[in-house]
């Protein structure tokens, strides 16, 4: 019996664990940081957020933004995931560093409405 393969990966879908950690860069390539986690809307199964890990050393005293995800592209050049930010705009933008926000609709729209994106969700 052949040994079985775990599969996290196909060329459409991607298991959690591969996203979290994958690098995020700007599209001057420029890495801004890493994918520490993502939030997904529990019902309909979308993401919502891409939280990217941002400052620090070795995950202490590094922040944390909410990105929203729809501004994530894929490159499979950088195996990393590309958003259209530069470092002095992520500087301003919502953010934690250990406590996590509520993140009910109000936080929702306040951080889609810094990146200028549409909130989605009501």
């Amino acid at each position: 019996m052949a040994d079985s393969i775990a599969i996290n990966e196909t060329n459409r879908l991607i298991s959690s664990d591969k996203v979290e950690g994958t690098s995020v860069y700007n599209r001057a390539g420029e890495k801004l940081g890493s994918i520490r986690n993502f939030m997904v809307e529990k019902r309909g199964g979308k993401a919502e957020y891409a939280v990217l890990e941002f400052g620090g050393l070795f995950g202490l005293g590094a922040d944390h933004y909410p990105i929203p995800w729809d501004m994530l592209d894929y490159s499979t050049d950088l195996g990393g995931y590309v958003v259209d930010i530069d470092k002095s705009r992520l500087e301003n933008a919502p953010r934690y560093a250990s406590e996590e926000p509520a993140y009910d609709h109000v936080y929702g729209r306040e951080v889609y409405g810094y990146w200028g994106v549409p909130y989605p969700f009501v």
